[in-house]
């Protein structure tokens, strides 16, 4: 079995890029991803879904010089969760796409 996540979309705004010792570099986007259906009485309706992508490395090297706001790209990567507890002491969970590899598409 295999832990694979494809998605084509629409980032959601501007990448926040930090910056560790020695160099290393994590990039955080959000993406948007539409799908179009049609309810029992004929009219059409679109549902957005926004996935969390963080990004290592060069892969975070090219989001930093090249990913804008409303740009179209395909990722891939791994599905992963993690939690943490917030400053009031409640804990948080997060699932997110590590994105391994980056297609930037038309627009």
């Amino acid at each position: 079995m295999r832990n694979k996540v494809q998605l084509i979309g629409n980032v959601g705004q501007e990448p926040e890029i930090k910056t560790f010792e020695g160099g290393r570099k994590l990039a955080c986007i959000t993406i948007a991803t539409s799908e179009v259906y049609y309810k029992e009485n004929g009219d059409k309706a679109e549902k957005t879904e926004w996935h969390r992508v963080s990004a290592w490395g060069k892969t975070a090297d090219i989001i930093e010089k090249y990913v804008t706001k409303g740009k179209e790209i395909a990722i891939e990567g791994k599905l992963t969760h993690r939690s943490y507890d917030d400053k009031d002491g409640n804990k948080r969970y997060i699932t997110e796409v590590v994105a391994n590899e980056l297609v930037l598409m038309g627009k």
